[in-house]
């Protein structure tokens, strides 16, 4: 891989980790068990293996922003996550503060389009 490649390929996985926590924290709104979130993360494009979520699962329980528990009808034990009434809190001015950062982002795009600095 050309050194130009690992340089995008690193921000690029910057950028998602900066996003992941509010992803997870909109997926959670029902209860669902880390592989199911895997792949609905997936599925929506947001690419993350087992082995990232589940700490972050765990970090975001211990922080109180979700709640586990586990669930044992399937004759499987499940642990499962849903979002805390603080996680909707801090979900909320974690998505004001992307939308404002998003937009800020798109006028320093629009600004250069408009110098031809592209």
């Amino acid at each position: 891989m050309e050194e130009r490649e690992k340089i995008i390929e690193n921000l690029n996985q910057e950028l998602k980790r900066g996003t992941l926590v509010l992803s997870v924290l909109f997926n959670t709104t029902n209860k669902c068990y880390g592989y199911s979130l895997v792949n609905d993360l997936n599925r929506e494009g947001i690419e993350i293996e087992q082995n990232t979520l589940y700490p972050l699962l765990r970090r975001l329980d211990k922080q109180g922003l979700l709640e586990s528990f586990w669930d044992t009808t399937d004759n499987r034990p499940r642990k499962y996550y849903q979002i805390s009434s603080l996680g909707v809190e801090v979900r909320e001015k974690l998505y004001s503060s992307w939308v404002k950062t998003n937009s800020i982002i798109e006028s320093f795009s629009k600004r250069e389009g408009k110098n031809g600095n592209n």
